[in-house]
């Protein structure tokens, strides 16, 4: 259970009405979890929203962006990142059987040379921090600087949301399948 409340539009002020409609706007409704719990906070989800949204609008292809998001969230045991990311994983092109693959993609025959350097390059970070120098040529060698530092990015990112989520409990939705059952 949350460890804050998660405030919906009809407790908000007036003056906050307004994030409610870029949540719709911009996100699916009904409103995540993780929004209505980050609007206890309202400035620093309406920023948190636009640095997503910078993400989303990257140079780097959004089927790469996904796998290491997806990759991040198997890494963590993040049930609430995979779940929600398992749907932007297939409007980027990855298949069922891609989403069900990504937590041992090292072994898997679904990924090629690209997707497996980037998931690295997201395992690697997300598990020990510190990327060695062969993980990061190895994803450098199919992306630009520009894309390599998205990359970058969106790792980190992912990987605050996790630990946000983690701190403040974040329940999953009921209409989420939870993809790590057992746990």
């Amino acid at each position: 259970m949350t460890r804050v409340p998660y405030l919906r539009r009809e407790d908000a002020k007036e003056s906050h009405k307004p994030l409610y409609d870029r949540l719709e706007a911009e996100r699916k409704v009904p409103t995540a979890n993780i929004f209505l719990a980050l609007a206890n906070a309202p400035a620093q989800l309406d920023a948190f929203l636009t640095y997503a949204n910078s993400l989303r609008a990257a140079d780097l292809s959004p089927k790469l962006r996904e796998l290491a998001i997806l990759t991040v969230g198997h890494a963590t045991r993040s049930s609430y990142e995979v779940a929600h990311h398992q749907s932007h994983g297939l409007k980027a092109g990855l298949t069922e059987e891609q989403l069900a693959a990504v937590a041992d993609f090292e072994s898997s025959h679904l990924f090629d040379s690209t997707e497996k350097a980037i998931m690295r390059l997201a395992k690697e970070s997300t598990l020990q921090v510190e990327v060695s120098q062969e993980t990061w040529r190895a994803a450098a060698a199919y992306l630009t600087d520009r894309q390599m530092v998205e990359l970058s990015l969106s790792i980190a990112w992912y990987n605050s949301g996790v630990r946000i989520m983690g701190l403040l409990d974040i329940d999953l939705e009921d209409n989420y399948p939870n993809p790590f059952p057992n746990s």
